[in-house]
């Protein structure tokens, strides 16, 4: 179900039942942005979502994905034909999805990114753009924080006071911790870049992730207890 954080800012379940369960974000700061599509098929679908907070697909203007997973890209394919705008997601996650760079097929997550490659992949009717490190789009700031994927990125959102994690860290227990090890490529990877978005990103208030229930007030100062315990 839809559920409205803020002014301008909404939740949505794009998943499916616990473990399959992913939350979905959309801001509107007077551009309409959709943060993680969600899984390719979901329950409630996107659509009725996004009619509930009174939008439609042919509202967005752009589309922002933190990483190449089934359960955050898979929903590309659910924005066509309705959708025109971009959608983005970091150049190296983009280089595992359309075949630039292979998976190790030795290593857990590159089997899985190699499997979901040849399910799931980006949709031809999408147009997907790659994103670097510091990249502004709209009103957010994207920040590269690879480990759980090498591509993998959070959108710092100033005006809404919020970051849009991602799988950088999930929420348990009203608590930030990272996610578990065998959904990440690099655990110590992972590590590195929650201290580090700690430093480069002013203090805000929502800590809005993609697992578990997003933090709506101490954002920052739930990241650097995380950080603490690391």
């Amino acid at each position: 179900m839809v559920r409205r954080l803020g002014e301008g800012l909404w939740l949505l379940n794009l998943g499916l039942a616990p473990p399959f369960a992913s939350n979905g974000y959309l801001v509107d700061d007077g551009d309409l942005t959709l943060v993680d599509p969600g899984l390719p098929y979901n329950r409630p679908r996107l659509r009725s979502q996004l009619a509930d907070a009174e939008h439609e697909l042919t509202d967005l203007d752009r589309v922002l994905v933190t990483h190449f997973d089934l359960e955050h890209s898979g929903g590309l394919g659910l924005l066509a034909p309705e959708f025109d705008g971009p959608a983005y997601i970091g150049q190296a996650d983009l280089a595992i999805a359309n075949g630039g760079s292979l998976p190790n097929p030795t290593h857990h997550k590159g089997i899985y990114h190699r499997l979901v490659r040849s399910l799931v992949g980006l949709p031809e009717d999408v147009r997907v753009e790659p994103v670097t490190d510091g990249d502004e789009i709209g009103g957010f700031v994207a920040c590269h924080t690879p480990g759980h994927n090498p591509g993998h990125f959070v959108y710092y959102h100033e005006g809404q006071s919020a970051a849009f994690l991602g799988d950088l860290v999930w929420e348990e227990n009203g608590k930030l911790t990272p996610p578990f090890w065998l959904d990440s490529y690099d655990m110590r990877g992972v590590r590195e870049s929650i201290r580090d978005l700690t430093e480069r990103v002013p203090p805000f208030e929502v800590a809005a992730v993609a697992h578990g229930q997003p933090l709506l007030k101490d954002g920052r100062k739930a990241l650097l207890d995380c950080s603490a315990r690391l």
